[in-house]
């Protein structure tokens, strides 16, 4: 099994660029958590014409800081990677001061329809009044005035995640998919495991330099971190499989088990990845639903 090696030691450097490569700058927002880390990454591409990629939360101080750093510079894209609140409702404020189009794949959706009475646990998370001009998908080209980026949809932690590959394969913004200092969180309905590991396994076949991630620091050398990656998630989903094996029936069952080193203040975080794995194990029938739906509370068996 190839080990999967986080690495969380990261400056975040709140309210000031710093200069990743030839035409990457990074603005760290300063709205540290259990799921942003030290806080959101945006990201300014290029120079003279920039784009500024995940603008991050509805913060003022942080939208000051972005236009300070392109003081001088014209902004002329806002790039949306997915319309999380850590992430997105920043465009609106941005756009107001540059008046640059907002590019995203399209507005907060769950990634499967709701099951009769089913809450999303993540609306609070969700951005909901992105207001989009042009709307982008997989394969899609934007093109500044020195610089070029393929767009590669990468669902999952959401439906509408986006990654944003330099066409030279000098790097790739892979936002919230994959990070240097943990896993994504994969929470249905809002995520899907099925698409998270897709997606891994199309990110598995490039070879971007470095990835430059929505928390934390750049992540060098990802090829094999992504391999590692794909193995943790395989691991878990054996966790899981190996306690219904033993007589378990239900998800926070398992998880007292299988989390059990881990902080319990994360348990309910560690349910809704452990109901991502579970639905993945349903849809591929290894799984089968004792009750009238999949849920958290819902009681699950093997089959055979």
């Amino acid at each position: 099994m190839a080990p999967l090696h986080f690495n969380r030691d990261f400056t975040p450097d709140y309210g000031q660029a710093t200069k990743l490569s030839s035409g990457v700058r990074r603005v760290t927002c300063n709205n540290p958590g259990p799921f942003t880390y030290l806080g959101t990454n945006s990201y300014i591409i290029g120079e003279g014409d920039v784009a500024i990629l995940d603008p991050g939360p509805a913060d003022e101080a942080h939208i000051k800081a972005l236009l300070r750093a392109t003081d001088g510079e014209t902004i002329s894209h806002i790039l949306i990677s997915h319309t999380h609140v850590d992430h997105s409702p920043g465009a609106a404020l941005l756009q107001r001061h540059c008046g640059a189009p907002i590019y995203a794949e399209g507005p907060h959706r769950p990634a499967r329809a709701l099951h009769l009475g089913e809450m999303n646990p993540l609306d609070a998370s969700a951005d909901l009044e992105l207001q989009i001009d042009h709307r982008v998908g997989d394969g899609d080209r934007i093109n500044g005035k020195d610089w070029s980026l393929e767009v590669l949809h990468t669902p999952g932690h959401t439906t509408n995640h986006l990654s944003f590959a330099f066409t030279d394969g000098s790097g790739m913004f892979s936002a919230d998919h994959v990070m240097a200092w943990s896993t994504s969180i994969v929470a249905p309905p809002d995520g899907s495991m099925a698409e998270f590991m897709d997606s891994l396994e199309k990110l598995m076949g490039r070879n971007d330099a470095v990835y430059w991630p929505g928390h934390g620091g750049v992540l060098h050398d990802p090829a094999p971190f992504l391999v590692g990656l794909k193995e943790h998630r395989l691991a878990r989903e054996q966790a899981l499989i190996d306690r219904l094996h033993a007589g378990d029936e239900t998800i926070p069952a398992m998880v007292a088990t299988v989390y059990k080193d881990t902080d319990p203040s994360l348990h309910g975080a560690a349910s809704l990845s452990m109901f991502a794995q579970i639905e993945y194990l349903v849809e591929r029938g290894r799984v089968r639903c004792l009750d009238a739906v999949p849920s958290l509370r819902a009681r699950f068996k093997l089959i055979g």
